[in-house]
């Protein structure tokens, strides 16, 4: 059986944001903090009831009885509150007993409407972003800033700016038709694709894949795919292509936590369920809208043919991918990406001509890209390479990598 201190966290990460998601459902989105307030309290219950009492059998039922009763209890305290605001909550109160539900339909609900009320037009889409990977993913502050390359200080700013809006925009999505919700689901969709990100290659917290992030990606994703309005071939091509980059979790990285290296991975680790459900959401995203190819599309089918074998085309089926997604959107992740494509299909020693026309010195990925093509032709070059790259990285398990990289070089000179 897991120990407490080894479930709070994950526990935290998957229903912190469900149990703050249904009580603003409760009593509305202006008393957010009031909600995120009583999640806490809930945690901290549990981490200490739980390291005397042993964890009870169904942990998130015990979690969600305990932040019902905590609500109930928030409403009959109120002493030390203003005359205005308690008046208030008061009306609250009577309301409050047959509104918190924590059934699967309640909780699904409540969800997607949290995705969409951090997702208001009335703040800009970063700070849409910024608010939604805090109340939705249980970021940190620091987190954020990591993802954003920001300070933190203009984090914190911008999410008080954006709780502020929140507060004063009241929002149900019963009131929203098909249109309103079109109209924020780009930001949504962006927000998800971050969050994922950062777990699949995580700096904040010098570990390289973090699955709970990348899990709890999937899960919002799946919440819209769930709804009518929402469920597009957009999101269903972001799905697939969590799916396919989640199964090579296992395989990305060792027992001391180094990157394996795509060449090196041990395909038999692969999920092949994950692979299989990408599938089924790659065909559902073109059945429905076969001329509307996104960005998303474009990289799920290049995580495709990245868990396909067997195929001798395989590497240049990706670059004609990479082709289209640079005109699509280009991003400097991207086009690293497109040159280490291109090395496979035309040589290393091309590709070095493409990756340094593209010229990111302040770029770790721009160095290791280097570092790998200058390998077998200059050990030297690549060397410096690499070690510039362990310089600008923050990552300790990526910093392991590269070095063990330039030992091999250094070892076969």
């Amino acid at each position: 059986m897991n120990h407490p201190d080894e479930i709070t966290p994950h526990l935290f990460r998957t229903e912190y944001s469900k149990i703050v998601a249904v009580l603003c459902r409760s009593f509305d989105i202006r008393h957010i903090e009031i909600a995120e307030d009583i999640a806490s309290e809930t945690f901290l219950k549990a981490s200490e009831y739980w390291a005397v009492q042993g964890l009870p059998e169904n942990p998130a039922a015990w979690l969600y009885t305990v932040a019902k009763n905590k609500a109930k209890d928030y409403f009959k305290h109120l002493a030390v509150v203003e005359k205005n605001v308690k008046e208030e909550l008061k009306t609250l109160e009577t309301e409050i007993q047959q509104t918190i539900d924590f059934d699967t339909q309640n909780i699904s609900d409540s969800q997607l409407e949290m995705i969409f009320v951090t997702c208001n037009p009335a703040n800009s889409k970063e700070t849409q972003i910024c608010l939604a990977l805090q109340i939705l993913c249980g970021f940190s502050i620091e987190e954020i800033a990591d993802a954003f390359l920001a300070k933190t200080e203009t984090i914190k700013k911008r999410l008080q700016r954006g709780r502020e809006a929140l507060r004063t925009h009241h929002f149900k999505i019963e009131a929203l038709n098909e249109q309103d919700i079109l109209l924020r689901l780009e930001t949504v969709l962006s927000t998800l694709y971050l969050l994922f990100n950062e777990g699949y290659f995580s700096r904040s917290h010098n570990l390289l894949v973090r699955k709970d992030l990348c899990l709890e990606a999937i899960r919002l994703t799946l919440v819209l795919t769930d709804h009518r309005f929402t469920n597009t071939p957009k999101t269903n091509a972001l799905l697939a292509l969590m799916c396919f980059q989640s199964s090579r979790l296992d395989a990305r990285t060792n027992d001391n936590g180094e990157t394996i290296l795509f060449d090196e991975q041990d395909e038999k680790l692969w999920d092949q369920a994950l692979i299989e459900k990408g599938n089924y959401y790659l065909v559902e995203a073109c059945e429905t809208d076969s001329s509307s190819i996104t960005k998303y599309h474009l990289e799920a089918a290049i995580a495709y043919w990245h868990t396909s074998t067997g195929h001798t085309d395989k590497w240049q089926q990706i670059l004609n991918l990479y082709n289209q997604l640079i005109i699509i959107e280009y991003s400097p992740v991207t086009a690293l990406n497109r040159a280490f494509a291109f090395s496979k299909v035309y040589g290393k020693e091309k590709a070095i001509t493409e990756a340094e026309s593209l010229q990111i010195p302040d770029s770790e990925y721009y160095h290791g890209l280097l570092g790998y093509l200058y390998s077998e032709t200059d050990s030297d070059k690549a060397i410096h390479h690499y070690e510039e790259a362990i310089r600008i990285t923050r990552s300790k398990a990526e910093k392991q990598t590269l070095q063990r990289q330039i030992n091999l070089l250094k070892q076969s000179k």
